[in-house]
C-alpha cells in the first residue's frame, strides 16, 4: 500500500525551518557526511525535521516547490500504513498473543491517525528546537547545534520519542514501540512511547537509562545516565491467573527545571517536584517536594590494609 499525505504539515514544517535562528543550519552549500541505516523510517525524520543537517535539499523560499520533503512524507506515511497495518491485524486475529476480541482498525482510521501524526510534525520540530537549546546550554563539551543534531544519543532518542509518543496517542502502539526499539538498541535509551516528556528536555551521555510508559517529566528536566523512571511493584488484575495489571499509573511525575543525577532510581507513582536537584545513585520511592535537593549523605567506607 502508498499512502499520499494530505494536509498542511509540508508548509508548516517550511515556516519552522524559516524561524531558524542564526544557530542552525539550513543552507544548501553545506554538505554533512552521508550516514547510512537500514531503519528507513529513521532516516526520513532525521531529513524532515533538519533536512539540512543531513543533506536534504529543502527550498525555505518560495522559489522552488518543496517535491523532496512532500515525497518523504509519503514515503514515511507509507512506512507507517504498513506497519500499523500489519499490527493492527496481529493484534485482531489473536495470534501470538494477539487480543482476537479487538477490532481491527479500517485504512481509512489509519489513515486519518497519520495524518494527524504527521500534521504535528512542524509543531514537534519547534520543540526539538528546545531540546538542542537545552542540550547546548546544559553540556560545556557541545560547542554546535550540528554536534547535537548529528551525533548526541539522548537528542535522537528523544527526537524519535516525540513521533512514537504521537503515534501511541493514536492508538498506534505496537508500531510506535518497534521505532522506540529501535533506537534504544543504537543508544542504550530506553523511553517507552506512552511517556509524557515536556520541552527543553536533555539526556546527557544517556547510556541505561530507562523511563517507563506512564512517566511524565515537565520542562527544563536534564537526566543523566543509569537513571531509572521506573516501577517499585507491579499489580496484578484480579482473577487473571497472574497476568499483570495494564494501564494504571505505576511510574513518576518529574516537575520543571529538575536535574537527576547518574545512577538514580525514581520508583512508583510518585511525585518529584520543582526546582530539585537529586544526587548520583540516589534510590527515590517517596515524594520530594519543590525546592530540594536530595543526595546520599555518607558513602560506605573501605578499610585499606598495608600486605607484606
Amino acid at each position: 500500500m502508498k499512502y499520499k499525505y494530505p494536509g498542511d504539515a509540508t508548509k508548516g514544517l517550511i515556516e519552522s525551518y524559516r524561524k531558524d535562528d542564526n544557530g542552525f543550519v539550513n543552507s544548501d552549500p553545506i554538505r554533512f557526511p552521508e550516514r547510512n541505516s537500514s531503519f528507513r523510517e529513521i532516516e526520513l525524520l532525521k531529513k524532515i525535521f533538519f533536512p539540512a543537517y543531513w543533506n536534504a535539499s529543502i527550498p525555505v523560499d518560495d522559489s522552488h516547490e518543496p517535491l523532496e520533503l512532500e515525497d518523504m512524507l509519503n514515503e514515511l506515511g507509507t512506512f507507517f500504513l504498513n506497519g500499523i497495518t500489519s499490527y493492527s491485524m496481529a493484534a485482531g486475529s489473536g495470534k501470538n498473543g494477539g487480543n482476537k476480541d479487538a477490532p481491527i482498525k479500517s485504512c481509512c482510521e489509519i489513515e486519518s491517525g497519520i495524518e494527524s501524526v504527521i500534521d504535528s510534525f512542524p509543531g514537534i520540530r519547534e520543540t526539538f528546537k528546545t531540546d538542542i537549546i537545552a542540550a547546548y546550554e546544559g553540556d560545556p563539551a557541545a560547542e554546535s547545534y550540528a554536534e547535537i543534531i548529528r551525533n548526541y544519543p539522548g537528542f535522537l532518542s528523544i527526537m524519535v520519542h516525540r513521533v512514537a509518543h504521537e503515534l501511541y496517542s493514536q492508538g498506534f502502539k505496537a508500531y510506535a514501540r518497534e521505532l522506540q526499539e529501535h533506537i534504544h538498541s543504537k543508544t542504550g535509551i530506553d523511553i517507552h512511547p506512552g511517556a509524557r516528556i515536556g520541552n527543553y528536555f536533555f539526556i546527557d551521555h544517556g547510556t541505561g537509562v530507562v523511563i517507563g510508559e506512564t512517566a511524565e517529566i515537565g520542562e527544563h528536566v536534564r537526566i543523566y545516565q543509569q537513571v531509572t523512571l521506573g516501577v517499585l511493584h507491579f499489580d496484578k488484575d484480579d482473577g487473571s491467573k497472574g497476568v499483570l495489571k495494564k494501564g494504571y499509573k505505576r511510574h513518576p511525575t518529574i516537575g520543571d527545571y529538575v536535574v537527576i543525577g547518574a545512577g538514580a532510581k525514581i520508583l512508583g507513582p510518585l511525585t518529584v517536584g520543582n526546582h530539585v536537584n537529586i544526587g548520583a545513585n540516589c534510590w527515590i520511592q517517596e515524594d520530594v517536594p519543590d525546592n530540594t535537593t536530595v543526595y546520599i549523605k555518607e558513602h560506605p567506607t573501605h578499610e585499606h590494609r598495608n600486605h607484606k
